[in-house]
Parts: C-alpha cells; structure tokens; sequence
C-alpha cells in the first residue's frame, strides 16, 4: 500500500480540525502546526470540502470544520476523497480485472488485500485515533510478530 502526500496531509488535517470539534481552524493554523506546506493543503481541504467531509467558513476567523461528528468520519473515507479507491491495479479496480492460466486466481489475492485495508481504513475514525482508542482489530495487525518490521 501506497500512502500518498496528499492522504497523509488530509488525515493529518482533519484529525488537527477533530481536535477543535466542533470548532473551525484555519488552514494556515493547521500547516503551522504541522510543518505542512500551506498551498498545498489548500487544495487538500478543498478536495475535502467537495467530497462532504468538511465545511469551509469565510471571514475573519474563519476556517474548516468537520462536516459530521468526529466519530463518524473514517481515515478510508478521507483516503478515497483524495485519492479514490484503496486498491487499484493499473488504474482499475481489482475486481474488474480477470487473469488467465497460472495467474487466473490473483484477482482474489488482489480482492482480499482490498478487504484486509478496509478492515482497518474503514473501521478507524477520527475521534478513536484522537483519543488514542483505536478498534481491536487496528491493535491487533499492529501487534502481529513483525507488523513494525521494515521490508
């Protein structure tokens, strides 16, 4: 898997805005705070604001806020937002590809990598992480023999 700039910038961001919820922060609040470069998180959040997940508000004082509770906003919803579908082979999702011969089952392992990310992106939230209360599942893949080993 693939965490692209932009996914990690945008979870950052909204975990930064579930911190003031329900209040607002402003984009150059954010990317002071988290030494992410203003522009660019700019387009994050209006990526984010397009796809549902946040509010913008004008003026002095204004901002972002969360579009709904923290609790009900997951990192997988943020990382579609921003950079579509979770797993895709050659720009297509697995399920729409068929293989032949000795490859023909590797759509099922491409299937089941999918569902093994959405057993944890679409299960996370942003208040479990804020409140460093995360899903049995999320602590146990992190505790698996080797889960923190770099290959």
């Amino acid at each position: 898997m693939h965490v692209t700039a932009r996914s990690d910038y945008a979870v950052h961001a909204m975990l930064h805005i579930a911190a003031a919820w329900p209040g607002q922060v402003s984009v150059q609040t954010i990317a002071t705070a988290h030494g992410l470069p203003r522009k660019f998180l700019e387009t994050v959040m209006a990526t984010m604001r397009r796809n549902g997940l946040v509010d913008s508000h004008r003026g002095n004082g204004g901002g972002f806020s969360l579009a709904r509770g923290p609790e009900l906003i997951t990192v997988g919803e943020i990382m579609r937002a921003i950079d579509g579908p979770l797993v895709n082979v050659r720009g297509q999702r697995p399920n729409d590809i068929a293989y032949d011969g000795c490859a023909e089952h590797l759509t099922e392992v491409w299937i089941a990598a999918r569902a093994a990310l959405r057993s944890v992106l679409d299960t996370v939230t942003l208040q479990q992480i804020r409140d460093g209360e995360l899903p049995g599942p999320v602590t146990s893949f992190a505790a698996l023999p080797g889960a923190w080993d770099t290959r």
